[in-house]
């Protein structure tokens, strides 16, 4: 059994002294003013410790040390933690001694659910900007735009069993515990687990928590919903430098790897959602790359890019997260999700070393670009699965919300193949909006381009002309085949050609929520 940190008993005092301060999200919100309240948000550290410089009530003082990265005095830390003796908080790691002052050894950050029933808080290792040089390898990531990006695109169906793979400091883990009746925590490092033990304790959860590689832990075992935030930066082998973000395989084949393991990992009807970096090919296409990963699996599959990255972006981005390049550490990646490199300061000569082997490679292996996205699986149990694989940049609603849409209108679909699709009823989506664009040339205005947009969802925007659009407008409660005899007789048009071009586009229209079965 995984112990945390300070051990259960300790983990439990530790955590009646949290509550007694309000060290929660809430607390955070209702009792500091709310510029410091935006600085704590924001990791604003050197702003928190100039507002709270003064204060020693225990929220402050807690604030100071735990997220702010303050020595606070001796006898002003043991009044914050009352019930935590402080020789063992220091043996335990928690915090660290330092002259007649304590520092925080690790970060405790109080974090918060939509309607969460008790407060919860995320144990990890102190965030890159409040450390001096480089991480250390067996750094143990806190919540970041990762962790965070993951939480927002899970599927929140209730299920039975629930697994977190790389669970980390098990931020996941904690999302899991409010749909799932059990949830499974694994790791390749034993020191990220007693992280998560610790996450557990204190915001009243218990995980199953087990060490190993990937799936290596839990092997012959089935669960009903999967996910990971896993070691997904995209090198060479020799780049294995970091638990949290280095898998140890070479290029992208992590995610090829992940994906070929969960056929036997997921039960019947079962769903695995992961975040991934991926390859794009300098000779090929990225796409359908993935979409031959996934084929063999016979698992149904939507997966969306929602960036890309060039080399020089990816690698500048990952040296600066862990101060590889002579600068503060932590900068953009470990603490979000994405690709921008805007602001990153000049690299040193060592991270320029660095970063020019790892461009080689890129290089040597003819990668042009890496992407960055989601993949949500699951096991239907059909012949014929439906992957979709697609570019989706834009801002977006949660995800989480629209993966159970998408697999339940891919369901439709296969009990509606072909010319089935004439006898449904169909309407268009509640938010479907027309946009029309016209050029002013000298003629006047000419060249008149119609979109549709979604505005909610996934906010899809496409170009369509004037014969699709009268057909989703007229998509108002008739069966679609009478609606294409309508619109054969109103344009002049040969009936069984209009129903032959218009079946798969009307199948596309569906598959992308622009129009929904009627009931």
């Amino acid at each position: 059994m995984i112990e945390p940190l300070l051990g259960t008993d300790g983990a439990a005092r530790l955590r009646a002294d949290l509550l007694a301060a309000d060290f929660t999200d809430a607390g955070l919100t209702a009792r500091l003013d709310a510029g410091t309240a935006g600085a704590v948000r924001r990791g604003e550290a050197a702003r928190v410790r100039r507002r709270l410089a003064t204060a020693d009530d225990p929220l402050a003082v807690l604030v100071r040390l735990f997220l702010a990265g303050a020595r606070v005095p001796v006898p002003v830390a043991a009044a914050a933690l009352p019930s935590v003796p402080l020789e063992s908080a220091i043996a335990a790691g928690l915090l660290v001694a330092d002259g007649d002052t304590v520092r925080a050894g690790v970060e405790v950050q109080p974090y918060g659910d939509v309607d969460a029933a008790e407060p919860w808080w995320i144990v990890a290792d102190l965030p890159a900007a409040l450390r001096d040089g480089p991480l250390p390898r067996d750094h143990v990531l806190g919540v970041g735009g990762a962790s965070t990006t993951l939480a927002l695109a899970t599927m929140r169906t209730p299920v039975r069993t629930a697994l977190d793979l790389g669970t980390g400091c098990g931020v996941q883990a904690l999302h899991l515990s409010r749909h799932a009746g059990t949830v499974t925590g694994t790791d390749i490092s034993t020191r990220a687990l007693r992280f998560a033990a610790t996450t557990a304790a204190l915001s009243g959860q218990r995980f199953e928590l087990l060490a190993g590689d990937l799936v290596a832990p839990v092997a012959g075992r089935r669960y009903d919903l999967v996910v990971s935030n896993p070691p997904f930066i995209v090198g060479p082998t020799e780049r294995a430098h970091y638990t949290y973000r280095d898998s140890g395989r070479a290029g992208d084949a992590v995610v090829a790897e992940l994906i070929a393991a969960l056929p036997a990992l997921l039960a019947d009807g079962g769903h695995a959602q992961f975040l991934a970096n991926w390859i794009h090919p300098a000779r090929g296409d990225w796409a359908q790359r993935l979409a031959e990963l996934i084929a063999p699996t016979g698992l149904d599959a939507w997966v969306i890019q929602r960036e890309v990255s060039t080399p020089e972006e990816y690698v500048r981005l990952w040296l600066a997260d862990t101060g590889e390049d002579g600068t503060p550490a932590g900068l953009t990646a470990a603490s979000a999700a994405g690709n921008t490199s805007a602001g990153l300061p000049a690299a040193s000569a060592a991270g320029n070393t660095s970063a020019d082997d790892w461009l080689d490679w890129f290089a040597a292996e003819g990668i042009e670009a890496v992407g960055f996205g989601i993949v949500s699986l699951r096991a239907g149990g059909h012949a014929d699965p439906t992957i979709r694989i697609e570019d989706l940049r834009q801002p977006t609603d949660p995800i989480g919300g629209l993966v159970p849409e998408w697999f339940a209108r891919a369901d439709w679909l296969r009990a509606h193949p072909g010319t089935a699709l004439l006898g449904a009823r169909l309407r268009p989506a509640d938010t479907l909006a027309l946009h029309t664009e016209s050029r002013l040339t000298d003629d006047g205005w000419a060249g008149q381009v119609r979109r549709f947009a979604l505005d909610s969802g996934a906010r899809y925007v496409e170009e369509t002309d004037e014969l699709v659009a009268a057909l989703v407008a007229g998509c108002r409660g008739l069966p679609l085949g009478d609606v294409l005899d309508l619109l054969a007789a109103g344009y002049g048009l040969d009936r069984d050609l209009l129903v032959a071009t218009a079946v798969p586009v009307v199948a596309g229209l569906i598959e992308r929520g622009i129009l929904l079965p009627a009931n």
